[in-house]
């Protein structure tokens, strides 16, 4: 199934307003919901080391896992969006502009360093 940004929108937005989530659905809360996700994500890579990872990360349960904690962010994040009414592609190619001028490729490549470090 290929979708774009505005049929996932439209999507979440359908199933939210169907069980009555708007009213659940506040910045604050839906900001709480991108953390908590993340959390959950950053949760399963707790306490292992690279080579753990990588080997995990070449199961299919693992990968499962890992997929529906990054379905749960970005649900959160699109919802977020939707509720508030921000183009979330517009946002990110907005902001994608600002790092390319943060990290211009002469001062970025291959560091990983902060752009004002």
């Amino acid at each position: 199934m290929k979708s774009n940004i505005e049929d996932l929108t439209s999507f979440i937005k359908t199933f939210c307003e169907e069980r009555d989530w708007d009213q659940f659905h506040s910045p604050k809360d839906l900001a709480i919901g991108v953390s908590t996700e993340a959390n959950e994500l950053l949760e399963l890579f707790r306490f292992k080391s690279e080579a753990e990872v990588q080997e995990k990360m070449n199961t299919p349960e693992f990968k499962e896992k890992v997929s529906d904690e990054l379905a749960d962010i970005f649900f959160f994040v699109l919802r977020f969006a939707q509720m508030n009414k921000i183009d979330i592609t517009e946002a990110f190619k907005a902001k994608m502009q600002k790092n390319a001028q943060k990290y211009s490729v002469e001062k970025a490549k291959g560091s990983n360093k902060k752009y004002n470090e």
